[in-house]
């Protein structure tokens, strides 16, 4: 696939999958005989996976390390060690997606309370 397309079954921008390609995140796969990008489903999976730890609040670096775990998983998928890591890995995972629950809920608070106010400052208007 060309970058078009991956930008829009990923949504990502074409400025971020260039910028993951040049920080060697996610490099493309291939490149045709005119130098455009070609991406296999392997590479739209990884983008996938970086798109979903963006919310959580994941560094590039961060993003490297859990990429760099389910690839050696893909090799050795029986291994104790990466086993170990995975787990380590979820754990941390859970307790960000636990994170923006919180600010997501107190988020809806806040929308709540300008509601109520809102409600509360208009005068009610007279019938006509």
């Amino acid at each position: 696939m060309r970058i078009g397309e991956v930008a829009d079954q990923t949504s990502l921008s074409f400025r971020t999958l260039r910028h993951y390609e040049d920080v060697g995140l996610v490099t493309p796969t291939g490149r045709t005989d005119g130098g455009f990008r070609l991406y296999t489903p392997k590479d739209v999976g990884r983008l996938m996976i970086v798109r979903r730890m963006k919310p959580l609040g994941y560094t590039l670096d961060e993003m490297r390390a859990v990429l760099d775990v389910v690839d050696a998983l893909a090799d050795e998928p029986d291994s104790e060690d990466l086993q170990e890591r995975l787990s380590a890995l979820r754990q941390e995972a859970t307790a960000r997606r636990e994170r923006l629950a919180s600010q997501v809920g107190m988020a809806d608070e806040f929308l709540a309370q300008l509601a109520q106010f809102s409600a509360a400052e208009s005068p009610p208007r007279p019938a006509r």
